[in-house]
């Protein structure tokens, strides 16, 4: 019989003396996120700690319950996020997703975020890939795009932080035309690695090899694979093979081969050297793919207008995109964290 998922927090509900629930925005298996106010009524997102694999909560309910033998795991976990939290507070990079607060509460921790209004990278990739282009996205635009991502990555990594899922769900492109990286998952890490009750839950094709491996060293090259494998789906549509498929046969110099002629050798010679399978073949900082990633040649090769060789922004393609998204049936505006 399958476990039941914690419930979320109710509408109304006040956490940390003032801040009020509106709704649930998403939720996963580490944690659940919210839209709320503060006390003067401005909009906020919150995320919860609430690992679902260790913890019950009955609709209606503040407390997650915790048994005696997870109890340890639990506030490991717990501790992992308070102190993401107070890392990421100090982080202030438009391309990295604010933590204006965060404290203990409910016997649990809360995070509070600004509200970002948007969507998600993989839902411009959906949306994309369905017009059926010979190019998923443009060159320029992959270019500019991830210039703004490995600029918060950056910052991140020399903070002492890894963001460990990075994946186009957790790119956010906002309606003011910013790319931020959101949803740590340090926290998540952790407890995959410390004990047996929690499975590690990658998003398939995102999740460097020595991710699925309790003993490996992990290091800016586990985001950098991520990035990577970002940008390939950014020009394929779709991720590419999860690395344990890879280390059983790899297909990805074919994939990237059918793409020359199609995005520039130096992009695809990128992708293939952020996902290599050893992570010391790798990029060893972001600084070292931001140089190649800049290239003043490979640009010329994506035929930039005027304007996008003044700003190289992504701007007016993520507006026409962003129409597309809302105009297709059933798909309302998306406001999320």
């Amino acid at each position: 019989m399958a476990k039941v998922k914690p419930a979320p927090l109710s509408p109304e509900t006040i956490v940390g003396g003032g801040y009020r629930i509106v709704r649930k925005l998403a939720a996963g298996g580490f944690g659940v996120v919210y839209q709320a106010t503060d006390a003067a009524g401005q909009p906020v997102a919150i995320k919860e700690y609430l690992p679902a694999s260790l913890v019950t909560r009955g609709p209606g309910e503040l407390l997650p319950q915790v048994t005696s033998e997870r109890l340890s795991l639990y506030r490991l976990g717990l501790k992992s996020f308070f102190e993401e939290g107070r890392a990421l507070a100090q982080i202030s990079h438009p391309s990295v997703v604010s933590v204006l607060n965060f404290f203990r509460d409910n016997d649990t921790v809360y995070l509070v975020m600004n509200y970002l209004e948007g969507a998600s990278l993989q839902e411009f990739i959906i949306t994309a890939r369905e017009q059926k282009q010979q190019k998923v996205f443009r060159e320029s635009t992959i270019r500019s795009l991830f210039d703004e991502v490995l600029r918060g990555l950056r910052i991140v990594h020399q903070h002492k932080m890894l963001h460990l899922d990075i994946k186009p769900a957790n790119v956010f492109v906002t309606d003011d035309n910013r790319a931020v990286l959101i949803d740590f998952g340090a926290a998540r890490e952790v407890l995959a690695k410390e004990s047996n009750f929690v499975r590690p839950m990658y998003t398939p094709g995102f999740a460097a090899p020595e991710m699925y491996r309790r003993d490996a060293a992990l290091g800016p090259w586990t985001d950098i694979y991520a990035i990577g494998a970002c940008i390939y789906a950014c020009m394929l549509g779709y991720p590419p093979h999860e690395a344990p498929q890879r280390l059983d046969k790899d297909r990805l110099t074919t994939s990237l081969a059918r793409l020359r002629g199609v995005y520039s050798d130096n992009l695809i010679d990128v992708v293939a050297w952020c996902m290599a399978l050893d992570p010391l073949s790798r990029p060893q900082s972001v600084f070292a793919l931001q140089k190649e990633l800049s290239r003043e040649s490979e640009l010329r090769y994506t035929r930039l207008t005027p304007r996008e060789k003044m700003r190289m922004r992504f701007d007016t393609w993520v507006s026409q995109l962003r129409k597309t998204l809302r105009g297709l049936a059933g798909l309302p505006a998306v406001k999320t964290r």
